[in-house]
């Protein structure tokens, strides 16, 4: 059954060429111009998933979010016009599932709303199912994840972490102590054959110890070993 994916951004031009990727990828896609436009259509005939600018006139995709949540577990990726951390904790918090930049490649954005499917899947086995095939939680000194359901702690305190980053630090988790270089986890986080410059990897560090200091200041799990990769540090 063909997968269907809503994209609600006012900016035309990001709407046809998003469009045309993704039907080239075998996804059908309907697009909406305004949040206004689109809250009805989802609410009435949800698609799989939902890609959502968040900067829109008349409703944007922060209040079509929340106004979706009252009733839908819908999947979602918000689109930003600027890298705000701001945003996308907010985003995050209020339920959707994964947050990207513009400008943003078409094959970057296919692998991330995979994942995003990937992850939904999974939620929507029956509970018997689920547990069978959900993978074993992670608890690392005062790191606990859960990958079945998304969720992180620090000393029992959430830490809100779009799907890339979860699977970085998951990566990571699994095997402390061991290092991971930057290819190994750009195969990890961008699967199908993406390919992304090493710098992406190291931004997405950074944004895992921003994301964890907020809670602790002295965090240091995440060691950089220069020129060979990264690895978790067990307390």
């Amino acid at each position: 059954m063909s997968v269907t994916i809503a994209l609600v951004d006012d900016d035309r031009n990001i709407l046809t060429s998003v469009s045309i990727a993704l039907q080239a990828e075998g996804f059908v896609t309907r697009v909406y111009s305004d949040g206004e436009a689109a809250l009805k259509a989802l609410a009435d005939n949800p698609p799989d998933l939902a890609i959502l600018d968040v900067k829109m006139p008349r409703m944007d995709g922060m209040e079509l979010l929340r106004r979706l949540r009252e009733k839908s577990a819908l999947p979602v990726i918000f689109l930003t016009s600027k890298d705000d951390e701001l945003d996308e904790a907010l985003g995050l918090a209020m339920g959707a599932d994964d947050y990207i930049a513009k400008p943003f490649s078409q094959r970057l954005l296919i692998a991330r709303i995979r994942a995003v499917l990937r992850r939904a899947e999974m939620r929507a086995l029956p509970r018997t199912e689920e547990e069978a095939a959900e993978p074993a939680q992670i608890v690392r000194g005062r790191l606990s994840m859960d990958p079945a359901r998304h969720r992180v702690t620090w000393e029992g305190r959430d830490v809100t972490l779009t799907v890339t980053e979860f699977m970085i630090l998951e990566a990571l988790a699994q095997r402390p102590g061991v290092v991971k270089s930057r290819n190994q986890l750009m195969d990890v986080a961008y699967q199908d054959d993406i390919y992304v410059d090493d710098r992406t990897i190291d931004s997405h560090i950074k944004r895992l110890r921003r994301k964890f200091r907020a809670i602790d200041g002295e965090f240091g799990a995440i060691e950089t070993l220069y020129g060979v990769g990264y690895r978790f540090a067990e307390e």
